[in-house]
């Protein structure tokens, strides 16, 4: 049996993920006479058949599938050591992009970033803050390394670390509501009150709607700080994260609305980067850093809310009542 090439192994790879040649051809960007003649080499260097072409769609032999097992396997180690390879070639870098999303609690953050690059005088951070899509969009436009928000877990062209999870509760200022606070409060009772809503810093993904009600007025923000002011000033409602609020819901000044029909929820903060990419040494060490400290900086979050004074006492006025 002749040796086969690892250019043979990535066509007959392509075309059993594809269905075909010609879709095979467009994702390797190459042509299809060159895709078809790879794999017809690599099956008389086997000996056997690796594809039945008698139907309308091409799709793997028995023997063609268990080759496709194995040689996938040989695929990624070269891909990894592609990706090794291309790490080594790098060096210190001089300079790493992280963004901060809008649901990170930021002190925290910042305090883990700036104990990190302290010790890496070499390596120039460049931090960024993004809202809704943004970091993400970042990620894979090339202008981040690294980001810290929300993600699609599915999504095989990224690898994340779980960091802490964050929960977002509806709320109100105190007196903001005509009508007593209850579980019971539903979405079209809302309408008629300007609801706080993020600006999406993406640029040209598809726009993305978290929490929105259809037909309220909305009043759009830039930070999470901004849509906290207005909302204690009772110029609107809005969906906040909790670390951002524990002090004002103890002392009263905002109230939580959440309940069976505006439940909040809960997002799971990651830090996250492309797993298509090579990373450099100061950006794997990062990496490994925020992933040691995710204990810490989950107790740390946990100590900033929680209360250092005896709460006051509750009033006999009903809630949402001056």
């Amino acid at each position: 049996m002749s040796a086969f090439t690892l250019h043979d192994l990535q066509c007959f790879d392509a075309v059993v993920r594809a269905g075909g040649f010609q879709a095979a051809a467009a994702t390797l960007h190459r042509s299809h006479p060159a895709v078809f003649a790879a794999v017809a080499k690599l099956e008389r260097q086997l000996g056997f058949d690796l594809l039945d072409r008698s139907g309308y769609r091409v799709r793997p032999t028995e023997a063609g599938q268990s080759f496709h097992r194995r040689a996938q396997a040989l695929l990624r180690e070269m891909e990894e050591l592609r990706t090794h390879a291309a790490q080594l070639a790098m060096g210190e870098e001089s300079e790493l992009r992280v963004v901060i999303g809008d649901l990170c609690p930021r002190p925290q953050m910042l305090a883990l970033l700036g104990r990190f690059f302290a010790a890496c005088p070499g390596t120039r951070l460049h931090l960024h803050f993004e809202a809704v899509g943004g970091p993400l969009e970042r990620l894979f436009d090339g202008d981040a390394d690294l980001i810290l928000h929300r993600v699609d877990k599915r999504d095989p062209r990224i690898e994340w670390m779980d960091l802490c999870p964050v929960p977002f509760v509806p709320v109100v200022a105190a007196g903001f509501l005509p009508f007593p606070i209850s579980r019971a409060i539903k979405p079209e009772r809302m309408r008629d009150f300007t609801q706080c809503v993020m600006r999406d810093s993406a640029r040209h993904s598809p726009p993305r709607d978290y929490f929105t009600i259809e037909g309220a007025h909305q009043c759009t923000v830039a930070d999470q700080l901004m849509k906290k002011d207005l909302i204690l000033q009772g110029m609107g409602w809005g969906h906040m994260p909790r670390f951002l609020i524990e002090q004002e819901l103890r002392e009263g000044r905002l109230h939580s609305i959440a309940g069976r029909y505006l439940p909040g929820s809960v997002e799971e903060l990651v830090v996250a980067r492309r797993s298509d990419r090579a990373h450099g040494p100061v950006a794997n060490r990062l990496w490994a850093h925020l992933g040691e400290q995710a204990s810490r900086f989950r107790a740390s979050i946990e100590a900033a809310a929680a209360p250092t004074t005896k709460p006051p006492a509750k009033s006999a006025r009903p809630p949402g009542k001056r």
